[in-house]
């Protein structure tokens, strides 16, 4: 195989994640059977895509934004049948194999530099769910964002993030990643976090997932203030009182302070106060 003259670039975010221990916990964490069908987000230099050619999964279908990358990942595994390669923006290209089929799960070292827009596209919204989510997403990412999308009510992390997502899925660390594990090394600590898509019938119903969103946008744009005054607006002030009391929480609190369910309770009480008699 052949990199030769390549060297890590800035612009597409390319730190290469060499640390063996690491890539172990991936692979444990995404647990793949002959059934799996994996899409890989950022091969980079394949060290992550030999492990998971390693794998019982059925086919691993990456995707690569670095042409010169492609060359070389063409070069090591291009002759392996259950290999599959795409170069494009993962933003913006299809993210199903040559046949047609979906994958099952995501196992990526993703660019830091796309994580959010990403995340909604693996993922989906809380207004806009994935039709046919994946079964389980491992993903190697900055620690930051991991804190933020597994903290709990009260911690200092928890933001609308940590709402929106945990409404989605089950999220959960793996394993700490400081920078020495890659190369370069990245300015930043990193996480391997594992999200499980909720199925359906656990996550809002649109009408509430919407009104939960309007609801996270509103009151975390000023996270320090009580809800008494980031909420003013969204009805008169007793009924405002009262929807709070019915959904658990008091008006003194702050946005970061709600746990998801409170934010689901608050959102369906609107939806009944505002629905034709």
């Amino acid at each position: 195989m052949s990199f030769s003259g390549h060297t890590a670039r800035k612009r597409f975010g390319q730190h290469w994640l060499r640390d063996a221990r690491v890539l172990d916990h991936i692979l444990e964490a995404s647990d793949l059977s002959a059934e799996d069908r994996v899409l890989e987000v950022g091969p980079g230099r394949g060290a992550l895509s030999e492990r998971l050619l390693s794998s019982p999964a059925a086919a691993v279908h990456a995707v690569e934004l670095d042409r010169d990358l492609v060359a070389g990942l063409r070069e090591r595994f291009g002759e392996h049948s259950r290999f599959s390669l795409c170069q494009g923006d993962v933003l913006n290209v299809p993210l199903t194999f040559p046949d047609g089929r979906a994958a099952t799960k995501v196992v990526a070292n993703i660019p830091y530099n796309i994580t959010g827009p990403l995340l909604e596209r693996l993922v989906g919204r809380l207004d806009r769910p994935l039709k046919s989510p994946y079964k389980r997403l491992v993903l190697l990412i900055q620690k930051e964002v991991a804190e933020r999308i597994r903290a709990r009510p009260g911690d200092r992390n928890f933001s609308a993030l940590s709402v929106r997502m945990q409404l989605l899925a089950r999220c959960t660390t793996v394993c700490p990643v400081p920078p020495r594990c890659f190369q370069p090394p990245p300015k930043v600590q990193s996480e391997v976090i594992q999200i499980d898509p909720l199925p359906a019938d656990q996550q809002p119903e649109p009408a509430l997932a919407i009104r939960v969103d309007r609801l996270l946008k509103q009151a975390f744009l000023s996270r320090r203030k009580m809800l008494r005054n980031t909420l003013t607006g969204i009805c008169p002030p007793d009924q405002l009182q009262d929807l709070a009391s019915a959904a658990g929480f008091n008006l003194q609190q702050r946005p970061q302070e709600l746990a998801p369910s409170v934010w689901i309770e608050l959102a369906r009480g609107l939806n009944q106060a505002h629905s034709p008699a």
